[in-house]
C-alpha cells in the first residue's frame, strides 16, 4: 500500500516474531546472506523535532505527554525531505546530518521529492519533472557530503509505477538511476536503500525486475521495505529475501519500517489510519538476522496517513494507542 501522509517538512515495543541470530526463515531463498551494513551497537540519531517530540514539548500537562515522550519522542526516526525547491535542499539535508554528527550518530534520510510520487494520492507533490528531479538529488547529495548517513530511496517510487504511462516508467526508472548514481559516488560514506514495496504488495519477480531497470543492483546497497506500512516482520523479511534472490546481488541487505507493525496489518490490509495497530520491534541494527541491516521508524508514529486527519498531521490520541 502506498506511504500516505509523510512528513511535509524536514522536522520530522513490541517484536513480531523472535529470529535466532542468523537462522533463515522457512520460505526464504537458500543462498548466502551478506553481512550486516552495520555493527549492532550503531547508534541512530534521534532528533529533537520529532512530530512527537515537539507535541510533548508543547502539551507536557497533557496525560498522554508522559507515555509519548517515553516510548516515541524519545526513539530514533527518519527525516524525510519533502520539499521540491531544489535550492532548499542542500541546506535542509546538511542540518539534520551535521546534528546527527555531532551526536555520533547515524541519520536516516528519506529522499520522497520525485515527480508524481504518490501518484496523485494523499502524500501527491514532487518535483516538476525529470530536469528538476536531478536538481534536487544533487541537491540532497550534496548536503551529506562526506558525513554517514542511511538514506531511503523515494518510498513507493517503484511500487507505483502501474499508475504511469510507458514513456513516465521509463522516467522514473531513469530518475531513480541517477539518484541511486549520485548518491553512490557523491556521498561516499552514505548507505542507499532502495524501496520495494511491502510484502502485500507485488509479488518478489515484479518488484525485483523494477529495482534492477532503476538501477538498484548497480548503485544500492539494499532494499527497504514496509514503509509507512504494516506488515509483520517476519513477512518482510521472507519477502525481502525472495526479491533480493531474484536481484541475484549477494551484497544487498534490507532495512524495515516497524514503527506501526506490532499489531500486523488491518483487516484486509486497510492502510490508512487503521485503528487497532501497535508500535513494533524499536528502531535498532542489532537485528539478529542474517541479511536484515536495521528496523527502523521510517514512518513517525502518531503521524496520520491523510484519512482521520490532513496528511502529515500528528494526532496524540492516535499516537498514544500506537504506545499504550
Amino acid at each position: 500500500m502506498s506511504a500516505l501522509g509523510l512528513l511535509l517538512t524536514v522536522t520530522t515495543a513490541v517484536t513480531n516474531a523472535p529470529f535466532a541470530p542468523g537462522l533463515l526463515h522457512p520460505g526464504a531463498a537458500p543462498t548466502a546472506l551478506p553481512a550486516p551494513h552495520y555493527p549492532a551497537t550503531t547508534r541512530l540519531y534521534a532528533a529533537p523535532d520529532t512530530p512527537a517530540a515537539l507535541w510533548v514539548r508543547e502539551h507536557s500537562g497533557d496525560p498522554r505527554a508522559r507515555v509519548l515522550a517515553g516510548r516515541i519522542a524519545s526513539r530514533p526516526q527518519a527525516s524525510w525531505f519533502t520539499d521540491p525547491d531544489p535550492l532548499k535542499i542542500e541546506g535542509q539535508v546538511h542540518a539534520v546530518v551535521d546534528a546527527a554528527r555531532a551526536q555520533r550518530a547515524l541519520p536516516v534520510l528519506v529522499a520522497y521529492a520525485v515527480h508524481r510520487r504518490d501518484c496523485s494520492g494523499h502524500s501527491t507533490g514532487g518535483t516538476g519533472g525529470a530536469a528538476a528531479y536531478r536538481a534536487w538529488i544533487e541537491g540532497f547529495t550534496r548536503g551529506i557530503g562526506t558525513a554517514r548517513a542511511l538514506v531511503i530511496l523515494e518510498p513507493d517510487a517503484l511500487a507505483l509505477t502501474d499508475c504511469l504511462s510507458g514513456r513516465e516508467r521509463r522516467e522514473r526508472f531513469a530518475a531513480l538511476s541517477y539518484a541511486g548514481r549520485m548518491l553512490h559516488d557523491g556521498a561516499p560514506y552514505s548507505r542507499v536503500y532502495y524501496d520495494a514495496g511491502n510484502s502485500g504488495w507485488h509479488p518478489a519477480p515484479t518488484m525485483a525486475g523494477r529495482l534492477r531497470h532503476a538501477g538498484a543492483t548497480r548503485y544500492a546497497d539494499g532494499i527497504a521495505l514496509n514503509v509507512s506500512n504494516f506488515n509483520r516482520t517476519r513477512d518482510e523479511i521472507r519477502y525481502g529475501r525472495l526479491v533480493l534472490r531474484d536481484l541475484g546481488v549477494s551484497r544487498l541487505g534490507m532495512v524495515i519500517d516497524t514503527s506501526r507493525n506490532g499489531a500486523g496489518p488491518a483487516r484486509g490490509h486497510h492502510a490508512c489510519d487503521p485503528p487497532g495497530r501497535r508500535l513494533g520491534q524499536p528502531p535498532t541494527t542489532g537485528t539478529g538476522v542474517a541479511g536484515v541491516d536495521a528496523y527502523l521508524w521510517v514512518k513517525p508514529p502518531g503521524q496520520t496517513d491523510g484519512c482521520t486527519a490532513a496528511a502529515g498531521t500528528f494526532d496524540a490520541q492516535y499516537g498514544y494507542l500506537l504506545a499504550r
